[in-house]
């Protein structure tokens, strides 16, 4: 929170009362407000903010616990409360969506996973389908299809961990390193993009990250948050970590990249940019 909301104004949201209040201490800056939540992943559970000034408005999406892996009371409505607390227009729509399965270039075209938005256990929906609702929905007039997301992504393939817009037309993918369990993905991904003919950039990945248990967990330097001031890049512990601050630094250069450890984060199965959302001024 101290560093990605450099030059912005934050909003925080805390469970209840009481952890409002610890937030109010910790974050004296931020504008904490207390609403039942389920879990910390609010990319994909908050409202997603189209628009700006006085033409704002928020678009919710039916949230499901990843395809049904978890019931999270307060999830499925905690977007429309938000919305509704910041006084915006709020409509839902009768599909569902994580806002961790798109990313967006802002000049309309958004990249994605097959593995997720044409999931089963998402909606039953061709790609056609998927394509025109991301359309009438949000507002996108072109879809890049990327293949499967990240190995052990408990979220089926988020593309937040996998592949991320830099720039209107310029989408930054990871390239595999120490016995890295995704090398196919990352080429795979590398490829499409290429055939899409938009400008690839490449970040070092974080390579193979396991848990206590051994087993392999989807740490990305891909998941990182972008703000008005600085961009705040998950960091492992790995031998890629300053590397990756340093090509981030490069893509964003009025910007300062912060680099932070993340691994508490990634336990939940995410980081940086999957626990917020951004809202348009």
């Amino acid at each position: 929170i101290h560093a990605g909301g450099k030059g912005e104004t934050v909003r925080l949201v805390a469970a209840h009362d009481g952890a409002a209040e610890s937030a109010r201490r910790l974050a004296p800056f931020a504008d904490v407000i207390a609403e039942p939540f389920g879990d910390i992943w609010l990319r994909d559970t908050g409202p997603i903010v189209l628009g700006s000034g006085k033409s704002r408005r928020a678009q919710g999406f039916g949230f499901n616990g990843w395809g049904g892996k978890y019931d999270l009371d307060g999830d499925q409505d905690v977007g429309e409360r938000i919305a509704r607390r910041a006084s915006l227009p709020f409509q839902k729509a009768d599909w569902v969506l994580e806002g961790g399965a798109i990313d967006g270039d802002g000049s309309g075209a958004v990249v994605t996973t097959e593995q997720c938005l044409l999931n089963p256990n998402r909606n039953s929906l061709t790609r056609d389908e998927v394509e025109r609702r991301l359309r009438d929905d949000l507002g996108f007039g072109r879809v890049i299809w990327l293949g499967s997301g990240l190995f052990n992504d408990h979220t089926d393939g988020h593309v937040d961990n996998l592949a991320r817009f830099v720039a209107p037309g310029r989408v930054a993918i990871p390239t595999s390193a120490n016995d890295d369990p995704n090398d196919a993905v990352y080429k795979d991904a590398a490829r499409r993009v290429a055939e899409a003919r938009l400008d690839l950039v490449t970040l070092p990945s974080p390579g193979r990250i396991t848990d206590e248990d051994g087993d392999v967990i989807p740490a990305s330097y891909m998941n990182f948050y972008i703000g008005n001031a600085a961009v705040v890049v998950p960091q492992y512990g790995a031998p890629n970590d300053r590397a990756a601050v340093s090509v981030v630094q490069a893509l964003f250069p009025d910007r300062v990249a912060i680099g932070l450890r993340a691994d508490h984060i990634l336990t939940g199965g995410g980081s940086f940019h999957c626990i917020s959302q951004q809202v348009p001024a």
